[in-house]
């Protein structure tokens, strides 16, 4: 469906992420994120106070949907239309993450070690007792007596 074929209250009552997505479906182009959102303002009547503060929530949403990719240049277009060579570049991106998420896994796990070492110390200073001599009561009151 094209956007002239939504009403007003329509576009209103739809995610700002879709109403890109439609936007960008239909310009066939890559934009900058404030026309693309100062689009969206007109199409839903945000006054420009309104898309000057929520923008930063648009950007936000556009990160996290993964049907936007965010061009070199800063524009922002649909990951779809884009070849094989970028979306390579975000899988780099993810194997890094993922090398860094192992990286925090390896940490824990040594610090866990480092925890279970120190457990061993603890029995360690229970060989230290193993020279005392337990005295029964019965033993004292005969060494008393001597």
């Amino acid at each position: 469906m094209k956007l002239k074929d939504y009403t007003k209250e329509e576009l209103e009552n739809m995610s700002y992420d879709d109403i890109a997505y439609i936007i960008l479906t239909e310009k066939k182009k890559k934009m900058k994120i404030i026309d693309l959102f100062s689009e969206i303002g007109k199409l839903t009547g945000l006054n420009e106070t309104a898309i000057e503060d929520k923008i930063g929530d648009f950007f936000e949403m556009l990160t996290l949907d993964k049907r936007f990719i965010m061009l070199d240049d800063g524009s922002w277009d649909l990951k779809e239309r884009h070849a094989q060579k970028e979306m390579i570049l975000d899988d780099e991106e993810e194997d890094a993450s993922e090398d860094i998420e192992e990286d925090l896994e390896d940490e824990l796990e040594e610090e866990e070690e480092d925890e279970i070492f120190y457990d061993d110390e603890e029995e360690d200073t229970d060989d230290d007792l193993k020279d005392l001599v337990v005295i029964n009561e019965d033993e004292e009151s005969d060494d008393a007596m001597l």
